[in-house]
């Protein structure tokens, strides 16, 4: 890292009504987006459907760009760290879609979430984001009630479900890495349709060539709510939820954005609920609660002594 600094908004900018509102739309579709693939693996494997996303994901945000007339191609300093935001946009996703193949969608998107963790970690040493005892509360607490309303631990785990979790996990810290990457690079001073399209792009050979290793096919003409469950990742998901999550992460605190991330799973496991018949649990009102309380703690309004600005080394 070098000690280039941008300026970028302050670290403990407070999130507007807005970014909330916006946020608890990004949790709602990814609390979704698991349950999509899952829905789609019986007839996409899951590295193909990677894939797949990421190409039409790619062609959505050059059109974005090219309607905004946004320059996607122009010198400005931003390769070096948009190729490596890239390169761990795709391995995430190689653990992300492998790992739910040996664990269920609900415990998956519990051990994600050791991503707002690393991402509070990173932000003090490389951003400046300071958080203090109770916002480091409000995170544990966030993470209780998301383990709390899915059930782990759970009596019936073997090794093969272990692998799985240990594969989200490490989505979790790559997922983390790549927004620690966008808001501490010149990246952050580039759009959000040039920064995602730095990662789509460079996921799809990533992706493309995990999907070979493991002898993937797809052997019959997907079904009707495979093509719609691919449709909802690549639109909406990558085509509009995460440009937004970009244009977000351009202009607040990452260690806060990154906490209202904890309500993914709870949608999720809403979602899986009304969707495939998943039974909800008497804790899952409790653990709502802790995540709530959690999110109130780390975004609790006149808080003076978050987001105190350090210097920021830029990669």
């Amino acid at each position: 890292m070098s000690s280039h600094r941008l300026n970028a908004a302050p670290a403990g900018r407070p999130l507007s009504p807005m970014a909330v509102i916006l946020m608890v739309m990004l949790c709602l579709s990814w609390g979704f987006n698991q349950i999509a693939i899952k829905l789609a693996l019986p007839d996409i494997p899951p590295l193909t459907q990677a894939t797949i996303r990421s190409i039409g994901g790619l062609l959505i945000i050059l059109l974005v760009a090219q309607v905004r007339r946004i320059p996607l191609f122009e010198r400005d300093g931003t390769l070096k760290a948009g190729l490596l935001a890239g390169l761990f946009f795709g391995f995430e996703f190689i653990m992300i879609y492998r790992g739910l193949l040996y664990t269920t969608a609900s415990r998956a998107v519990v051990f994600l979430y050791v991503a707002p963790f690393v991402v509070a970690l990173g932000s003090r040493r490389f951003l400046g984001e300071r958080l203090n005892s109770l916002q480091w509360s409000g995170l544990a607490l966030s993470f209780a009630g998301v383990a709390l309303a899915i059930g782990v631990p759970q009596p019936s785990v073997d090794a093969t479900v272990i692998l799985g979790d240990l594969m989200a996990v490490a989505a979790g810290i790559l997922w983390a890495v790549t927004t620690l990457i966008i808001k501490g690079s010149r990246l952050v001073q580039a759009s959000a349709e040039k920064a995602l399209a730095y990662q789509v792009a460079a996921s799809v050979p990533i992706l493309a060539l995990g999907a070979a290793l493991s002898g993937e096919a797809i052997t019959q003409m997907p079904g009707a709510v495979a093509l719609a469950s691919l449709a909802y990742q690549t639109l909406w998901v990558v085509g509009v939820t995460f440009l937004i999550w970009f244009f977000l992460i351009k202009s607040y605190s990452a260690s806060k954005l990154s906490s209202f991330t904890f309500m993914t799973p709870l949608f999720g496991v809403i979602g899986g609920h009304l969707i495939m018949g998943d039974p909800l649990s008497l804790a899952f009102a409790g653990a709502a609660l802790l995540v709530m309380a959690g999110l109130y703690l780390v975004n609790r309004p006149g808080d003076k002594t978050a987001g105190s600005r350090l210097p920021v080394t830029k990669i």
